[in-house]
């Protein structure tokens, strides 16, 4: 029973939803890399509920770096990050514990971990456990950045609401990231925004909740990066993107409908440009044979609507071992879209920067030799 990964650089996570502290263990970074701790609290910001399209459960979110980090640098020893939990209801819970919600972890955990389980929340199983995942893809992200590697994800989809997707022209596809790394919101079209959160209060007027698609881009990667078969970007990527709670589906590229097309049409010509070589569609998404082209990197990801619903559902009472009928009571998102991209862009970083660090070694994450 493991929360740990990672190659050249390894991840711990540990806490639970209710409990005391949520955190992460980063083991394999390079000494020297200075941190800007006010970006990681401005990533940690894009994670957290604000207004009618998310829970009512507010953090602070303030996070502690107890190891691992001295006079502004990583020391290279392991890096200990630590977020308190501050704003439990774990009352809400108690009444309903051998109640097993619909689609949530509640009964694989049961079944796992033997009745032992911290099922207040979710316990570790909860989407509150990403927030040291972003505090830590902060710091990935800064060194991946300091290299020219950017990495931005929109919301593509709200249920019949969409964006406009990434452009395919380099130089606007970047200005695009940076527009919507900038926003709480992240949608590239204005219009689409109003859209989608209204469709998100609705939803939650009627106690329900929606899901949908986000869309990522990766900019700057370099030729070359990726182990196949087994550490292929698109494997390592897909490991740990369907970690996140809630996400379903992965798509690269054309994804699924490269199926209705033909090899002719599916097929990325290459071509030289500035003594560069470029391909003049995209269909891979920026890789080939499990390894990266130099095209920038695209990916979608399905998010299911939140399992946490106020509307009455069936399931059963193991304790009682019938079956129920009930209302989820706490606070929820009637969405976790918009507060899912952070994450996604978070592990994202992780695993790409672990991948060029088995190409390059872990030094090439600072200037330092």
């Amino acid at each position: 029973m493991q929360s740990t990964i990672g190659n050249s650089i390894k991840l711990s996570l540990f806490g639970e939803s209710h409990g005391t502290a949520i955190g992460i263990v980063i083991d394999g970074l390079a000494p020297g890399i200075k941190l800007d701790t006010d970006f990681i609290q401005e990533q940690l910001e894009k994670r957290k509920p604000k207004g009618k399209i998310s829970t009512q459960r507010h953090e602070a979110d303030d996070f502690k770096i107890v190891s691992g980090y001295f006079n502004g640098y990583t020391t290279g020893t392991p890096l200990c990050l630590i977020i308190e939990n501050k704003s439990q209801m774990s009352r809400d819970y108690e009444k309903t514990k051998s109640i097993m919600r619909p689609s949530h972890a509640d009964y694989t955990a049961d079944a796992k971990y033997m009745g032992y389980q911290d099922y207040r929340g979710g316990g570790h199983f909860s989407g509150r456990i990403t927030a040291p995942l972003v505090a830590a893809g902060a710091i990935f992200i800064q060194v991946l950045r300091s290299k020219g590697i950017e990495i931005g994800t929109h919301i593509l989809k709200c249920r019949n609401e969409k964006d406009k997707s990434f452009s395919s022209e380099e130089s606007v596809l970047l200005k695009e990231i940076r527009e919507v790394n900038a926003k709480y919101f992240p949608v590239i079209e204005e219009a689409a925004e109003e859209k989608m959160k209204k469709l998100i209060e609705k939803a939650g007027e009627e106690l329900d909740s929606v899901g949908g698609i986000l869309e990522t881009a990766v900019t700057g990667l370099p030729a070359g990066i990726g182990e196949p078969y087994f550490n292929s970007v698109e494997s390592v990527l897909s490991h740990l993107i369907y970690s996140i709670p809630a996400v379903k589906g992965i798509e690269f590229g054309a994804g699924f409908a490269v199926t209705e097309m033909y090899g002719s049409e599916a097929n990325d010509s290459f071509y030289y440009e500035n003594g560069e070589v470029k391909t003049k569609t995209n269909n891979n998404g920026g890789i080939n044979g499990g390894i990266s082209n130099s095209m920038p990197l695209i990916m979608k990801i399905a998010v299911k609507p939140t399992p946490s619903i106020y509307k009455e559902q069936e399931s059963v009472d193991i304790a009682k071992k019938e079956n129920v009928k009930f209302n989820i009571e706490g606070r929820h998102d009637p969405a976790i879209i918009h507060r899912a991209r952070v994450v996604v862009d978070s592990m994202t970083a992780f695993g790409l920067l672990d991948l060029i660090c088995m190409r390059y070694g872990y030094m090439w994450m600072t200037d330092k030799k």
